[in-house]
């Protein structure tokens, strides 16, 4: 069973709760999905799918299904959207609707599930599920609405899995520690994007980051940073067979590789794209952004501004890397500035 993973913040308006719907588009990893879509009248639902839709790519005019029951539209990437409404449905309407759509291979978002009077997450337990309420008033009168995501539709490893992986590999504590440190900070940044009005996975996050570095040493014979320390023969005999078993790949792509095989291909998916590479691979997803960055931002196991950690990379690696470095650099500030324009939280 996977670990939870969720998400839960205000929405004072009309605009944050489109910007919403529109970063849900963002972290989206299997398909096909079903997306369960929650909230009494009124309470932005179709404001929600609306933003959803256009960070799908979807051109056309988007409705509400209440009464034709569904409407499909075309995404850019990510196949057909269905939307289907059961609000004006008996149970067993509804059971027989859904049943009709259990093959859709693109995204099904199902609004008003409670009609079907089953417990949703045994019908569907694969399910991102989007629930909006009301807020209570603040202290200062204003009403919102509170969002919370719950995502239930990729596995995570637990805390004891990590440890067991890390144990195998024989992985340095310095690695281990500078990983905890960036996946404790990622999952920071998921918690400061939500006050942006962005949707973003926390423990996905802490994962990614605790994993990003599993395989590091599968590069470590063409890099300079190793007189940092000097593995032990046990460790060299172990990386070794690893780097054999990878043979080609850099700990990047050995460590997605190693997570699909044990069944995490989502989190394999945000970890390969996290290094330093040139061209700079591609970088689509939040969960994506945030785990570079926040690699970004820790030096050893102290997060230290984009600056210190790119003086040090540059003292670490040399006048030759100079030209990338800087390109590097660059590309962490736009990323900084695309995730926090109004200023970086940490």
């Amino acid at each position: 069973m996977s670990i939870p993973d969720s998400c839960s913040f205000s929405l004072p308006n009309a605009e944050s709760t489109v910007h919403a719907g529109a970063s849900l588009a963002h972290t989206l990893y299997r398909m096909p999905l079903t997306l369960l879509l929650r909230g009494e009248l009124g309470a932005g639902k179709t404001t929600f799918f609306q933003g959803f839709a256009q960070g799908l790519g979807v051109h056309a005019h988007v409705m509400s299904p209440t009464f034709a029951l569904e409407q499909r539209y075309a995404t850019r990437e990510l196949g057909e959207l269905l939307h289907i409404d059961l609000y004006r449905l008996h149970a067993s309407q509804a059971r027989e609707l859904l049943a009709a759509t259990d093959d859709h291979r693109g995204i099904r978002c199902i609004e008003w599930p409670e009609r079907l009077e089953m417990e949703t997450e045994a019908v569907f337990p694969d399910a991102v599920s989007v629930s909006l309420s009301d807020e209570p008033p603040s202290s200062r009168g204003k009403d919102g609405r509170l969002i919370t995501v719950d995502f239930r539709d990729i596995p995570l490893p637990t805390l004891q899995e990590i440890a067991q992986w890390r144990t195998d590999v024989l992985l340095p504590t310095r690695i281990i520690a500078h990983s905890h440190t960036v996946g404790l900070f990622a999952k920071a940044l998921a918690v400061a994007l939500w006050g942006r009005h962005t949707i973003a996975r926390p423990a996905t996050l802490l994962a990614a980051g605790e994993l990003h570095d599993l395989l590091r040493f599968v590069d470590f014979r063409a890099l300079p940073h190793t007189r940092l320390f000097t593995p032990t023969p046990e460790q060299e005999e172990r990386w070794t067979q690893w780097r054999k078993r990878y043979a080609g790949l850099t700990h990047e792509e050995a460590a997605a590789t190693f997570l699909r095989e044990k069944g995490f291909a989502a989190l394999g998916e945000i970890v390969s794209s996290h290094g330093l590479r040139l061209p700079s691979p591609s970088r689509i997803t939040t969960e994506q952004k945030v785990l570079f960055y926040a690699d970004k931002r820790v030096q050893e196991d102290a997060v230290v501004s984009l600056r210190a950690r790119f003086d040090d990379f540059r003292n670490r690696y040399g006048e030759n890397d100079r030209a990338a470095s800087k390109e590097w650099f660059e590309e962490a500030k736009r990323l900084e500035q695309e995730l926090f324009p109004d200023g970086v939280p940490y």
